[in-house]
């Protein structure tokens, strides 16, 4: 068989013996981009954790901090993302993959070398190209092994990711910090990205594209291409798309602050609460020197993975079931999702009550995630094969710029705009006003609603 991409000249992996891959097959394909999107979000988010050694030894603000964390990697993350999925629409995707993963990786260790904010903050840059060439190649890889009617809970799946990612980041660099310190974190994390790599290229194998599309009318016609210019044009006729990017960007500020800041409230707001959450645990698995900032990893590593999983997973889920009847699911699940989340997250954040808090963040942690699957798996279907990964980077343009790039930056300045007033509370109440996104986020999709059956494409 014959892939799109050796027509087009482009050197590829072997395909999948013939024309319908098994679920197994899909299964393990599916697998491999899991491990990498969890190694792309651990690397990425290891420095929420991380931050409160940073920040003590640097000597820098909350606003300075997010610019670190937040703005210097979405920079180069967002704007790249867009070309190399351009590249990914023509290209062997495998390959795509397999070099973002190890540059994003190497830049991870180099983040341990960082002496200063400086240093720290162009180390991040890095990591952000490299994660450009990540995600986007990997949607339209996911859709390429899994028909419409799977398509939905395969994304949501794939998104698991984000969660297992974020929650091992979150833990292994709270234990590692503790026993050694945030240097080692990253040289650690960074490594296993750069071994994994090769593993990664020599096992994982590019699909034909469009295989559960309808084929072209000139079967041997050359495969169609278009040019960024002609996806914008095919996108600006299509409202519901850019309601979506939006309302999931401003999820997404709130989301990547939460990620980014709510270790540090936990250690700010309960901090002598901690330990004893954690009595239960058998006092020679705590290293002697365990301190707030072990036990507040612990405690939103599992918020992060239990809530992150359930909400993936519903929203992808729930989606399939009722798109069967409308297509208006995919922008009304997560409107509903949110609408619910904001009282969620409000009584979270003003309650003083350690274990309540707990049971709060992971329902809300679940709701706050519950747009993946609907919406990665809406904008495949916008629009046609040869445009999918161009179409999906466009979108993370959109999300990642506004998400990663003012989320961690606008929490941390509102946090040190209310420390005079707050004092060590400042941050919860950054998090109170910042409850605000979920409200936009679910009018955008409520919008949206109401026009993406005509933006549908198959």
């Amino acid at each position: 068989m014959t892939s799109e991409t050796a027509k087009a000249g482009a050197t590829t992996s072997a395909m999948v013996p013939g024309d319908e891959p098994s679920a197994s097959w899909r299964g393990f394909m599916l697998a491999l981009l899991i491990i990498v999107y969890a190694l792309n979000f651990l690397d990425r988010q290891i420095i929420g954790i991380l931050a409160i050694p940073i920040q003590k030894e640097m000597g820098i603000s909350d606003s300075q901090l997010g610019l670190m964390r937040g703005a210097s990697f979405a920079i180069f993350y967002a704007t790249l993302g867009v070309p190399i999925a351009w590249l990914a629409d023509r290209m062997n995707r495998v390959w795509i993959i397999t070099i973002a993963l190890f540059l994003w990786s190497l830049m991870t260790a180099i983040c341990g070398l960082a002496q200063n904010f400086w240093q720290m903050f162009f180390a991040r840059l890095g990591v952000g190209i490299g994660e450009a060439g990540g995600v986007a190649p990997s949607y339209s890889i996911v859709s390429d092994y899994y028909p419409k009617h799977q398509r939905a809970r395969a994304m949501a799946v794939y998104s698991f990711g984000i969660p297992v990612g974020s929650a091992i980041g979150v833990v292994f660099g709270g234990i590692i910090a503790t026993l050694f310190d945030w240097r080692v974190a990253f040289f650690a994390v960074g490594l296993v990205g750069v071994v994994f790599a090769p593993v990664f290229f020599l096992l994982m194998r590019e699909p034909k594209r469009g295989r559960y599309d309808p084929p072209p009318a000139d079967a041997s016609a050359p495969p169609p291409r278009a040019s960024l210019w002609e996806v914008f044009g095919v996108l600006v006729k299509k409202p519901s798309f850019f309601l979506m990017s939006f309302g999931a960007a401003s999820s997404s500020m709130l989301g990547y602050g939460l990620f980014a800041w709510l270790p540090a409230f936990l250690v700010r707001s309960y901090g002598d609460e901690l330990p004893g959450a954690f009595a239960f645990l058998p006092r020679a698995i705590i290293p002697a020197n365990a301190g707030p900032l072990l036990y507040a990893s612990l405690f939103f590593g599992v918020i992060t993975l239990v809530g992150g999983i359930l909400g993936i997973w519903f929203g992808g889920a729930a989606t399939d079931r009722f798109a069967r009847k409308s297509v208006r699911a995919h922008a009304l699940v997560p409107a509903i999702a949110f609408i619910i989340a904001t009282p969620l997250l409000a009584l979270g954040v003003l309650t003083n009550n350690l274990w309540l808090a707990f049971v709060i963040f992971v329902f809300q942690a679940a709701l706050s995630l519950a747009w993946l699957g609907p919406v990665v798996s809406a904008f495949q279907m916008m629009t046609p094969v040869h445009m999918r990964a161009t179409t999906t980077a466009i979108f993370l343009l959109i999300n990642n710029l506004i998400g990663i790039g003012l989320g961690d930056f606008l929490l941390g300045v509102i946090s040190d705009s209310y420390s005079a007033r707050f004092g060590g509370e400042s941050l919860r109440y950054a998090l109170l006003t910042g409850t605000l996104a979920y409200v936009l986020a679910a009018i955008f999709f409520v919008l949206a609603s109401f026009r993406i059956r005509k933006d549908w494409h198959g």
